[in-house]
C-alpha cells in the first residue's frame, strides 16, 4: 500500500521577499523617488528594482555585488513577481548606491512604519522585554557598531592601516525594538563626538541607556544639579 505524503511549502528567500515588498505600498517608491530626485537620474535600473536588489542584500546577508547581482539574474523569474523587478549589473548597483540619495531610504522607512501604524494601531508596542516591565517611560537605547568595508573600493572610508569601516550611531526603542536615530559615519570618530545628535529628540522625563564611550565630561549632555 502506497503511502501519501505531504510535502511542506519550501523556505525561500524569494518568498520572504515577496511578502516584505507587499507590506511597501504600490504608488510609495516612485512618489519618494520623483520627490528625491532619485527617478531623475534612474534608466534602466528603476528604484523600485534597487530596493528589492537591498532588500535581498539585507535578507541573505550578502557581503558583496557579486552575491547579490548573480543570485538575482539567476532567479530573475520568481523576481520579476515582485511588481516586475529585474536583476542589476554590478556595475548599476554600484553606481546606484554610490550616487542615488540615501534621503529616499530615510523617508521609505519613516512612510512604511506609518503606513503599518496606521493600518495595525500599536505596532511594535506590545513588545516589551521583561526585565523593563515596571517602566512606564519610553526607554532608548545608544550604541554603535563598525561596518566592514572593503579598502580596495572605498578609498574615503580608511579606518586602519590597511583596513575600511564605518561607524552607525543608533538609537533603538526598547519597548518597539525600532530605530529612531541613525547615522553612518567614518570609524575614526569616537562616540562622544555624535552624543548630541544620537540624543537629539529624547523627552524630558525618558531615560536613555549607552555606554561610557558616549560620555563626554567637559561638554556633558545633562546638567546635574548638586543635591541640598
Amino acid at each position: 500500500m502506497n503511502k501519501t505524503t505531504t510535502h511542506k511549502p519550501t523556505r525561500s528567500s524569494f518568498a520572504l521577499l515577496h511578502q516584505l515588498c507587499d507590506l511597501i505600498p504600490a504608488h510609495l517608491v516612485p512618489r519618494l523617488a520623483r520627490d528625491t530626485g532619485v527617478a531623475k537620474r534612474a534608466r534602466t535600473f528603476t528604484p523600485w528594482s534597487h530596493v528589492v536588489s537591498l532588500l535581498y542584500a539585507q535578507l541573505t546577508h550578502a557581503i558583496g555585488l557579486n552575491d547579490v547581482c548573480d543570485a538575482l539574474r539567476l532567479h530573475s523569474g520568481p523576481l520579476s513577481a515582485v511588481r516586475g523587478a529585474t536583476p542589476p549589473s554590478k556595475n548599476a548597483l554600484s553606481t546606484a548606491n554610490r550616487e542615488r540619495s540615501a534621503q529616499m531610504a530615510q523617508d521609505l522607512f519613516y512612510a512604511v512604519l506609518g503606513h503599518l501604524e496606521k493600518l495595525h494601531p500599536g505596532f511594535g508596542r506590545d513588545r516589551r522585554p521583561r526585565f523593563a516591565f515596571r517602566f512606564k517611560r519610553v526607554i532608548h537605547l545608544v550604541d554603535a557598531t563598525t561596518i566592514q568595508l572593503v579598502a580596495r573600493c572605498l578609498d574615503g572610508a580608511k579606518h586602519r592601516r590597511r583596513k575600511a569601516a564605518a561607524k552607525c550611531h543608533l538609537r533603538l526603542d526598547l519597548q518597539t525594538f525600532l530605530p529612531h536615530f541613525a547615522i553612518v559615519d567614518t570609524a575614526g570618530e569616537h562616540e562622544s563626538l555624535r552624543a548630541r545628535e544620537a540624543c537629539a529628540g529624547v523627552r524630558a522625563g525618558e531615560i536613555v541607556v549607552f555606554d561610557k564611550a558616549y560620555t563626554n565630561y567637559a561638554n556633558s549632555l545633562v546638567e546635574v544639579e548638586p543635591f541640598c
